[in-house]
């Protein structure tokens, strides 16, 4: 992983590479987790020895539009087969949103022995790597978590509120057009989710993308991903951020950039996100068309 090692990244050990999972298949103390939007994909064909963590099913609570609290999380890591001490491997579609995503909410419960395959499914699949349709079975574990954390990497709406009136900054990670309020979702989406356009005010606009190298899905080096939060938009290390996108997915992603790659030490993600904000009464939002 000498490549990831040269990035400049406040914390490289985040990452992995594929020609290192390659190697690892068969390590007894990994657990390699796919996430992703479309839920076919795995049973389609999946890195030996995944697992699926579908973001629907697995991670939402199935009554309130929540995330599954500790009970749930505990069952959720025993099927798997992982203990504490087990390091996840994420990787997923989309350029590793999901797989971010499902980081992102491990991380709520303090399981931070997580990394993120760079350039995900895509990469693998362009290298030509092995895909299986087998799906893998583990010894269920006995697996204590402690009770959801959601106070230092999550935002929610009133506190979001709180924000903006404090003018603190907000990063809005969607499309530009889901940003200036032409279109309430992405590009080539339904156009469904929520009665109103546009962007909290005071937000930045930096789409998630632009953290990635569009051929293969990698990360970009530290000094482009500073030259984009930084040099374009005025951001410090230092700064209280907010990150948020349609419904905390693509957020989770910029989160995972600015809080690993480049070290920021306050960056939550507001999982709410737009589909949240333009449904609300009464709350302040901005357009630009």
């Amino acid at each position: 992983m000498g490549d990831i090692a040269s990035r400049g990244y406040t914390n490289p050990d985040v990452l992995v590479s594929t020609e290192w999972l390659a190697e690892h298949l068969n390590d007894a103390n990994i657990r390699i987790i796919e996430s992703n939007e479309d839920p076919l994909l795995y049973p389609s064909g999946h890195i030996p020895g995944a697992v699926q963590v579908d973001w629907t099913n697995d991670l939402n609570d199935p009554l309130r539009r929540d995330y599954l609290h500790r009970d749930g999380f505990e069952k959720l890591a025993s099927r798997i087969g992982i203990t504490k001490d087990t390091t996840l491997i994420f990787y997923g579609d989309k350029n590793n949103w999901w797989a971010a995503y499902a980081y992102w909410v491990f991380q709520l419960f303090g399981h931070s022995n997580a990394k993120i395959v760079d350039g995900g499914r895509l990469k693998w699949e362009k290298e030509g790597r092995e895909l299986t349709k087998e799906v893998p079975s583990y010894a269920a574990t006995s697996y204590t978590a402690p009770e959801r954390n959601d106070k230092e990497i999550r935002a929610f709406r009133d506190e979001v509120l709180k924000h903006v009136e404090a003018g603190l900054p907000l990063v809005d990670v969607r499309s530009p057009d889901e940003f200036s309020g032409k279109l309430t979702h992405m590009p080539n989406y339904p156009q469904e989710g929520a009665l109103r356009a546009g962007h909290i005010p005071g937000a930045k606009s930096v789409p998630w993308a632009k953290a990635v190298n569009a051929e293969d899905g990698t990360f970009k080096t530290a000094d482009e991903l500073k030259a984009i939060y930084e040099g374009e938009q005025g951001l410090k290390a230092d700064d209280n951020i907010v990150a948020y996108c349609r419904i905390g997915e693509r957020s989770s992603h910029s989160w995972f950039v600015l809080t690993n790659l480049l070290g920021y030490k306050n960056v939550r993600n507001y999982d709410g996100s737009w589909t949240e904000w333009g449904n609300s009464v009464n709350v302040p939002i901005e357009k630009s068309v």
